[in-house]
């Protein structure tokens, strides 16, 4: 679920259920930086992962469930196929190319070990976030400030045709990610092919080991303190409860949660906790069973607050704002979020490869589901201008609150 929204991942937490050893994670875009983190047993739970589904394996549990998939059935293919002399990752990615799961991927050891790394926001790469925008398109999502992508000229909307003279469109986004990373060696080249509106080309690019810091802290005025989060990667959450914890008294905070693709459920719990004292943030299932996510108590929850979210708005963030929207802690404004709300666990092969599996969906606190939905802001800002109109907007609305000025 990956940084200003995770550079060159699939994004994905960990946690640990009741005692169990279960690994789940909040999908952001397809190819965003991968975390993992746990979370105390009992009231306290977890975050959902990317998946990967399969044809055949999809289980039938309700129109919200549809893309659910049988990990047994993939477990056996991929055992099938290497029994025949074949590859196991492979065939688990074709498994799950043909079931109809849209976060559905399949790592082989190097490439999760390297999501894992990324918890600590660093990575060797370009220094770009990648999503399928279509069934034939892969594009920038996100690229980071001072990386080699950036340098470059990229921006979010272009559209990756090949990576070193291969063509990507047929290719899943991890594998787009594998191709992009190479070795993870700093200073290798890359040559990425590049296509924005009519114009095409093909630019090298030298791969760097990047930081990606997830949380900007900024006084737009003596009444106004805005957080940026871009990513829930590790510690995000503690930065965000710091930041509020050190605001003047009077201040209120808009909470920038645009383009927020995802990361730990953890951090994502921890930063609900900054304004709330407890309390339920998001109740989600697993196979058919309801689990829930509760925020520590002691929160900040009289600090005006609003939350600025847009399109990219996913899945960990979006968990964020349905908590504080639905609880009335914050006034939402800007645009619908993307609507990433199926929670995925991983599976390891018997390969030592790991498929992501979506296995469920979440709701937040007043039991409206995310997935395909998205949250509506209380207040709509759009147009051409939309973000720097959202955000005089949300200055507005704060300073009725009794906060900004």
């Amino acid at each position: 679920m990956r940084a200003g929204a995770g550079p060159e991942f699939c994004r994905r937490p960990r946690g640990v259920l009741r005692g169990a050893a279960l690994t789940l994670v909040f999908a952001g875009v397809l190819g965003t930086a991968a975390a993992t983190g746990a979370l105390p047993r009992g009231e306290q739970a977890h975050e959902p992962v990317p998946a990967s589904a399969a044809a055949g394996g999809i289980a039938d549990r309700g129109a919200a469930d549809r893309d659910t998939v049988d990990r047994a059935a993939l477990a056996r293919a991929a055992a099938e196929a290497m029994a025949d002399g074949k590859s196991g990752k492979k065939a688990a990615e074709e498994f799950v190319s043909r079931s109809g799961d849209r976060w559905g991927a399949v790592y082989d050891k190097r490439e999760y070990a390297e999501f894992e790394q990324a918890l600590d926001g660093s990575y060797t790469g370009v220094g770009l976030s990648a999503r399928r925008a279509s069934r034939d398109r892969v594009e920038i999502s996100r690229v980071t400030p001072g990386g080699p992508a950036e340098r470059a000229g990229l921006r979010p909307g272009d559209r990756i045709t090949a990576v070193d003279g291969r063509p990507v469109d047929a290719l899943s986004v991890s594998e787009v990610v594998s191709l992009l990373r190479g070795d993870g060696v700093p200073g290798s080249a890359v040559a990425l092919g590049v296509q924005r509106g009519r114009d095409a080309w093909t630019r090298s690019l030298r791969r760097a080991r990047l930081a990606v810091d997830p949380v900007t802290v900024r006084r737009l005025d003596d009444r106004t303190v805005l957080i940026r989060v871009s990513a829930f990667t590790k510690g995000t959450g503690e930065r965000v409860r710091e930041a509020v914890r050190s605001a003047p008294a009077h201040a209120g905070v808009l909470l920038d949660l645009r383009g927020n693709s995802g990361g730990l459920l953890a951090e994502a719990r921890t930063a609900a906790s900054a304004f709330l004292d407890g309390g339920l943030v998001a109740t989600y299932d697993v196979d058919g069973r309801q689990h829930a996510v509760y925020a520590e108590r002691g929160g900040d929850t009289a600090r005006p607050l609003v939350a600025l979210i847009d399109g990219g708005t996913m899945s960990a963030a979006e968990l964020l704002t349905g908590a504080l929207k639905d609880r009335g802690r914050a006034v939402t404004v800007g645009s619908r979020t993307f609507g990433k709300g199926s929670v995925q666990m991983p599976s390891t092969l018997p390969d030592g490869s790991v498929a992501e599996l979506t296995v469920g969906h979440y709701r937040t606190p007043a039991g409206h589901a995310v997935d395909g939905q998205g949250i509506t802001p209380d207040l709509a800002v759009g147009g051409e201008d939309g973000g720097d109109r959202a955000q005089e907007r949300a200055r507005t609305v704060l300073s009725g609150l009794g906060g900004g000025s």
